[in-house]
């Protein structure tokens, strides 16, 4: 199975999704856009896509021009019944592309905070095998209104749309469940500078905020990965089942 990559910035660890994507033995086409690599004109090529998240917003058009192309593919994706992924920005462009408005500014939360699955997620392929309520990691801004034919699967009190489904297998995350323990700290010291100054408690009290969250969240992120994956690698399903 090939997986086309999206990544929208530097310093865009795989985490969870990588090591499920490669235990599943699946074959990645990455695309760095951010490093002006192109994108497939369509999704013939490939049996499921996966988009970052970065640090532009959804409708950065101008700074960023080929966002229009890239929520078109994720369209494509979904219409030709391929499994898609967006985290994050990648969540925020599956709603444009579906014609959802994209909400800037609206929603800042930014560290391990809990989400809660909604009933529907109960028959959620994906969602079905996490607790109702977990703890992930969030770095976000902006949301976006769910966009029709969507249904929501996780939400809180801070951002309503925190997880949706269209389709089969077209999936919208805002939190990054890829986050690990080890990406987290990755992002600690790539971004210090950004973190102290934005969110000055964070450094400072990481090693309490890990221990406490992160050993559950580092569980729900690889269980959604590798749910999300078994999508994509049907052989991968039984071995996931064993492992839950």
């Amino acid at each position: 199975m090939r997986v086309l990559i999206v990544e929208n910035m530097k310093n865009t660890p795989f985490g969870q999704m990588g090591f499920a994507l490669t235990e599943a033995g699946a074959e990645l086409d990455i695309r760095r856009v951010w490093n002006t690599d192109p994108l497939p004109e369509n999704a013939g090529g490939h049996d499921a896509v996966v988009v970052f998240g970065g640090e532009q917003s959804a409708l950065d058009d101008d700074t960023h021009p080929y966002l229009p192309s890239l929520a078109k593919l994720m369209r494509d994706f979904g219409e030709a019944d391929k499994p898609v992924l967006g985290i994050c920005l990648g969540s925020q462009l599956l709603a444009r592309a579906y014609g959802a408005q994209n909400l800037l500014g609206q929603a800042p939360e930014f560290g391990w905070h809990h989400v809660q699955l909604t009933d529907a997620a109960g028959e959620d392929p994906v969602m079905s095998g996490i607790d109702r309520s977990f703890p992930i990691f969030e770095w976000h801004s902006d949301t976006f209104a769910l966009p029709d034919r969507a249904v929501r699967l996780a939400s809180n009190p801070a951002v309503e749309n925190q997880c949706f489904r269209i389709g089969r297998a077209s999936y919208g995350m805002q939190f990054h469940f890829e986050a690990s323990r080890a990406v987290v700290e990755a992002w600690n010291r790539d971004f210090a500078e950004m973190i102290a100054s934005k969110h000055p408690d964070w450094l400072p009290n990481y090693a309490e905020y890990a221990d406490t969250h992160g050993p559950e969240a580092d569980a729900s992120g690889l269980a959604i990965a590798r749910a999300w994956v078994s999508l994509v690698v049907p052989a991968y399903s039984a071995a996931v089942r064993e492992m839950r």
